[in-house]
Parts: structure tokens; C-alpha cells; sequence
């Protein structure tokens, strides 16, 4: 370990040396402080902590994404440029301890600047806190500072499927044509057969069936929290639309009725329940639409069961657990592109491979519709060529690996009060560093052990 210590240290005497770290330091605790000054609040609970958490973390988040980067790729690449790593290299230690060495100086400098701002932000969040009405107060502690766990109903999308090409095969023996754009019939009898799951129609009454599992036991004694949202067919005069909510099973648990709810589509409502499940922690919800028009409940976040599992504070650590997690990936890219590339070339690579990262959307896109020529008004088809041969099998290849890192969202866990278990910052950090990190270091560390660097004063 003493080398690799020895380099981390070399890398920490560089990030001074830059003022990296200082200047860092400031934007960082400005940031937390600046921003909550600047952007006011509603007023309640939940205002209060989006500014807080989700400005304050996600400026956190890419203001140390960025100087990671940059000193991933400047660490490396200087060294090599000055020559400074070939005097280095002649010393008792292997490439891969110096690759090694500048990848722990930069996480130590990430950890420590992380374990600084999410001090500020903790800290902070708690006094502010203090200052919101008491009725506020309290919905700030039972549903935003908390770890909640999350559960949804059981997914139908077995019965969706099979349902879906049952219809399909019935259609297709009526109408051997449809073989022709047999994607695109697929999708609408898909949509109708989901209709059919998510829609209330007028008068109507919507049951929900939630089995806890072991979660029941967490419950016990606890008010639970129903998260819902719907959309609409018609538009209402008043913008909202009335119902009323039941929880419990007749003749299993006790019934809980509610007043008429009246609620706004396309938003998300929270509101407290009674934990009224029977023996097997089976919660039964029901919905009652009271108005003239049919209501849709979407199968992925029409309704969600939450419910205490932890504290804030350890809540909070976890959080910032994945944050590191995501620099540790940067910091791996920007030393891999530092092997083998100059210092301004580096970082843009860096920068680029981080910029296809985030536009995943486009590239999702494109491969759910099979095609990059996109949908055609005038002829009602998919367009196709020969890149989509090609390009959408590496797109797909390439979403897999994008989605191993984006598929945790800790910023938007900790600011709606959801739990991030051990379990998740577990595999956060076996997808992100021990995968996704491992896989490109081991490339970086390859081509570092293989390049030339007497050559780099004359490329």
C-alpha cells in the first residue's frame, strides 16, 4: 500500500498546487448557502426540501462530477507531458500502482469534499427546518425526513402480454394484412389491454391489492402514507376531481373510509392511512371515482404504498454513498482517456462519453422503436436502413451499460422522504465501481502499461 499511498498523496499535493481543492471547496459551500437564498420556497414542507436537497445535491453532484474530470484527466496527463511520470516509473512501483495511486487521491479529495457539503446541507436543512410553521413541521418529520419504504401493487404485466398477443393472433386470423405493420398493432391492442387495467370509469370502484411481506412488522402501530396520481379523459371546471379512498378488507381488518378527496390530475398527492392489512399483510385499497368523466391510474406509479423503515440521518449517508459511487465512475473515465490521450483531448472525450450519458433518452428511444429513422406522419410506419443493422444493437449494448449507473437516483429518494437501503448502495457500488469503474479501469491500466511515454513529448 505505501506506494499507492505515496501517489494518492502526490495527487492531493497537485489538487493544492491547482487550488483545485479550495476553489472547489467554495463553490461547494456557496452553493449550499447561496441557493437556498436565492430560490424561496412555497412555504411548506415539501418546497422547503426541494430547494434544499434537490438544488443543494444536484449542484453538489455536478460541480464535483466536473473537477473530477478535469483532474482525472489533468493529473495523468500533465505527468506524462512533463515527463514527470517517467522519473516516477523508474522508481520501485509498477504503472498500475501509480494508474491505481491517482485514482484513490482523487476519491479521497471527492470523499472529503462530499463529507464536507452534505455536512452544510444536513446541518442547514436541520435550522431551517425550525423555522417552518408547526403544522409544517410535522409533515416535514413523518413525510420528507424520514426513510420511507416503498411498495407497489402487483404488476399485471404477464396477464397484459398474454392477453396482448391473444388479441393480436384473434386479429391477425381476421386480417392476414395486419402481418405487414405487425409492430405497430402490436403497440395499439398493447395500449387498449393496459387501458383496461388503469381506467375508472364513472361510478366505478378501482381495488388495489399491496402485500407487505416483511415489511408489515415495520408498519405495525404506524400511520402508512398512499402516494397516487391519475390523469383524466375531460377536462373539469373546477381543475380537480372528487373520490373517495377506503383501506381495509371486510370481515379480514378494519374499514377506514374517507372524506371526498378532491384532487388535481397529473401530480402526485401523499396522505395518511391507517396500516389496516390482515393476517398475511395484504393492504386492500379501494377507489371510488364520483365524477362524470373516467379517470387512469398508470399501472408503473398510479398508487404506492409508503412506509417508515429508518432515519434521516443515515438515510442522508447512504445517499451521498452513491454520489461517491458516480464520481468514482468519473474518475476512472477521465484517467482512462488520460492514458492515452493529451490533456485537452482527454477531457473532451471524457466530456462527450458524459454528455451521451445523460442524452439516454434519445438513444432509448431509438432502440424501443427498432429504427434511428424515427416515425413517418405520412406513410403511418417506422422508417428503416442499413445502419439500424448496426447502430441499434450497439445503442442497445450501449443503454445497458448507461442504465447500470443511472438507474439509482438518490437525490429525488432523500427529497420526497424514500428510504436508500443498504441493499441499493450495495449494488450501486457493484454495478458502478466494482463493473462499470473495474471494466474501464482495467482498459485505462492496459493501455498505460503499453504506451510509450518517451514518445509523448514528440505526438
Amino acid at each position: 500500500m505505501q506506494p499507492l499511498l505515496a501517489i494518492a498523496w502526490l495527487t492531493w499535493k497537485a489538487a493544492f498546487r491547482f487550488r483545485l481543492f479550495l476553489v472547489v471547496a467554495a463553490l461547494l459551500l456557496g452553493s449550499v448557502v447561496g441557493l437556498p437564498l436565492l430560490i424561496k420556497d412555497d412555504g411548506t414542507a415539501r418546497g422547503f426540501t426541494q430547494i434544499l436537497l434537490t438544488y443543494t445535491l444536484g449542484t453538489i453532484s455536478a460541480l464535483l462530477g466536473l473537477s473530477t474530470l478535469w483532474l482525472a484527466c489533468g493529473t495523468l496527463a500533465r505527468d506524462i507531458e512533463d515527463c514527470t511520470v517517467q522519473v516516477v516509473a523508474t522508481k520501485p512501483i509498477t504503472r498500475w500502482q501509480i494508474w491505481l495511486g491517482k485514482w484513490l487521491g482523487i476519491m479521497s479529495l471527492n470523499a472529503v469534499l462530499l463529507s464536507l457539503s452534505g455536512a452544510s446541507v444536513y446541518g442547514l436543512l436541520q435550522w431551517r427546518a425550525t423555522r417552518l410553521p408547526a403544522d409544517e413541521q410535522k409533515v416535514l418529520r413523518s413525510e420528507v425526513l424520514v426513510a420511507r419504504g416503498s411498495i407497489k401493487p402487483a404488476s399485471f404485466d404477464r396477464e397484459i402480454q398474454e392477453l396482448t398477443d391473444q388479441v393480436l393472433r384473434d386479429r391477425l386470423q381476421k386480417n392476414p394484412d395486419l402481418k405487414a405493420d405487425i409492430g405497430v398493432a402490436r403497440k395499439e391492442i398493447l395500449e387498449q389491454v393496459k387501458a383496461e387495467y388503469q381506467i375508472v370509469p364513472p361510478g366505478y370502484v378501482h381495488l388495489w391489492t399491496v402485500d407487505l411481506g416483511a415489511a408489515k412488522n415495520l408498519a405495525r402501530g404506524q400511520p402508512i402514507h398512499l402516494r397516487v396520481k391519475f390523469n383524466a379523459a375531460d377536462k373539469s371546471i373546477s381543475g380537480t376531481y372528487d373520490g373517495r379512498w377506503q383501506v381495509g378488507a371486510a370481515r379480514k381488518t378494519p374499514i377506514w373510509h374517507s372524506d371526498v378527496m378532491s384532487l388535481a390530475p397529473d401530480t402526485f398527492h401523499e396522505f395518511e392511512v391507517p396500516a389496516h392489512y390482515d393476517d398475511k399483510g395484504i393492504l386492500t385499497v379501494a377507489f371510488a371515482n364520483a365524477n362524470n368523466t373516467a379517470l387512469l391510474f398508470p399501472l408503473e406509479d398510479g398508487l404506492e404504498v409508503l412506509y417508515p423503515q429508518g432515519s434521516f440521518g443515515l438515510n442522508f449517508i447512504r445517499g451521498l454513498g452513491i454520489i461517491l459511487c458516480w464520481m468514482a465512475l468519473l474518475a476512472t473515465l477521465g484517467l482512462a482517456s488520460a492514458s492515452f490521450l493529451s490533456f485537452p483531448v482527454a477531457a473532451f472525450l471524457s466530456l462527450g462519453v458524459l454528455t451521451l450519458a445523460l442524452s439516454s433518452g434519445t438513444i432509448s428511444n431509438a432502440v424501443s422503436e427498432g429504427t434511428l429513422m424515427g416515425y413517418n406522419s405520412e406513410t403511418n410506419k417506422y422508417g428503416h436502413s442499413v445502419l439500424d443493422v448496426v447502430a441499434i444493437p450497439v445503442f442497445r449494448a450501449v443503454l445497458e451499460m448507461i442504465n447500470l449507473a443511472k438507474s439509482f437516483s438518490p437525490i429525488d429518494s432523500l427529497s420526497t422522504g424514500r428510504s436508500v437501503t443498504w441493499g441499493e448502495l450495495g449494488r450501486a457500488f457493484g454495478q458502478i465501481v466494482v463493473l462499470l469503474s473495474g471494466g474501464i479501469g482495467l482498459i485505462g491500466i492496459f493501455i498505460f502499461n503499453r504506451r510509450e511515454l518517451a514518445t509523448a513529448q514528440t505526438q
